[in-house]
């Protein structure tokens, strides 16, 4: 996902907080690492430094715009299991 030239900030706004700060030590990890390539020589595609970057960079700003309010932070998705079994609870007990 990071480093691809198909993130958007739509796909962003899809992830929490929290796996938001993980994406985020993950690119730099490997921004780390690409540069640490690039150095010694060993770098192939140095296309992939711009699109880290970017990446780093777009995570950032939609961090900034949550805290702002300007975006809208995602719902943690409740798990289907537990709400399928409490109807079934409330449905015995109506019975």
């Amino acid at each position: 996902m990071i480093g691809s030239k198909n993130l958007t900030t739509q796909d962003l706004d899809k992830i929490e907080d929290s796996m938001l700060v993980e994406e985020l030590r993950k690119a730099k990890e490997e921004l780390f690492n690409l540069r640490f390539q690039s150095a010694t020589g060993q770098l192939d595609n140095h296309g992939r430094l711009k699109a880290v970057k970017r990446d780093i960079s777009r995570i950032y700003t939609v961090m900034r715009e949550r805290e702002l309010g300007i975006r809208a932070v995602p719902a943690p998705a409740a798990p289907a299991a537990k709400t399928t079994k409490k109807k079934a609870e409330t449905a015995a007990e109506e019975a």
